[in-house]
């Protein structure tokens, strides 16, 4: 029996996105409910991340955050009929973790990722890779979603550099979040699991009052914030913020709830 046995887990990641979780907190012996807080769509108006990748020689990095933004800079190349090499045009490629780097690597074989946060997998992490190599001068774009924070590009900015911000792709509510959360919250369940700071918020939003103090776990500091900000009883944060890792903090996290 594994120490999951019996508990109740629900998970706010994209069906696709979650499978490796489900699989991780299954052989725990959990019960997953799969509530997908967000969606993915092309961006609404294509025409700044189409002029960058046109331009992409003008850049000496390109900043890969998520999967999600790989794969909507691929997308978007094909339509324009660029070859899906990055580094032929003279940028380096960097990666907020080992999920967005092994996303790059299916995505662009020929090339390769030149930067990676060792632990920190998330923007204040690939900030401090950046601060030990020095930025000053360097002119970096950071495709990303509708959503995309202010947190990286504003540090890369603060250090020297030139930094823009593109959209890639959109963040939406399913439409069916509703009735997902109503059930889920009717259903009962131990953790909620966040996996970003949208999906916290589009939690938030559907539930409502009933959101106040569900305990709830986050894959890294920022989105654990978020989740407290909406009023989540956090539980415990991964380390390190990979799928593993919160599989490991729900672990945590249930096996402290029962003491």
């Amino acid at each position: 029996m594994g120490a999951l046995a019996g508990r109740r887990i629900v998970l706010t990641r994209r069906a696709g996105q979650a499978s490796p979780l489900v699989t991780l907190l299954q052989e725990r012996g959990a019960t997953v409910v799969e509530v997908p807080a967000i969606e993915i769509g092309p961006a609404p108006d294509p025409t700044g991340l189409d002029a960058a990748l046109q331009a992409l020689d003008r850049y000496d990095w390109i900043v890969f955050t998520s999967a999600n933004t790989v794969n909507a800079v691929l997308g978007r190349m094909a339509v324009l009929g660029l070859e899906p090499r990055l580094g032929a045009r003279g940028v380096k490629v960097a990666a907020v973790g080992p999920a967005t780097a092994a996303a790059l690597r299916q995505a662009f074989p020929a090339d390769r990722v030149a930067l990676a946060p060792e632990a920190s997998f998330r923007a204040a992490g690939v900030a401090e890779a950046f601060s030990k190599r020095g930025v000053a001068g360097a002119c970096f774009l950071l495709p990303g979603s509708t959503r995309a924070r202010e947190e990286l590009p504003a540090a890369l900015r603060g250090a020297g550099a030139t930094v823009d911000v593109v959209v890639a792709y959109a963040t939406v509510e399913p439409p069916d979040l509703g009735e997902r959360v109503s059930h889920a919250l009717a259903e009962g369940f131990d953790l909620v699991a966040f996996a970003s700071p949208s999906a916290v918020e589009a939690f938030a939003q559907a539930a409502g009052e009933r959101a106040q103090g569900l305990r709830a776990v986050a894959i890294g500091p920022t989105t654990a914030e978020a989740a407290r900000a909406a009023g989540f009883d956090v539980r415990a944060v991964a380390s390190p913020s990979t799928a593993e890792g919160l599989a490991a903090a729900v672990e945590a996290a249930a096996l402290t709830a029962s003491r």
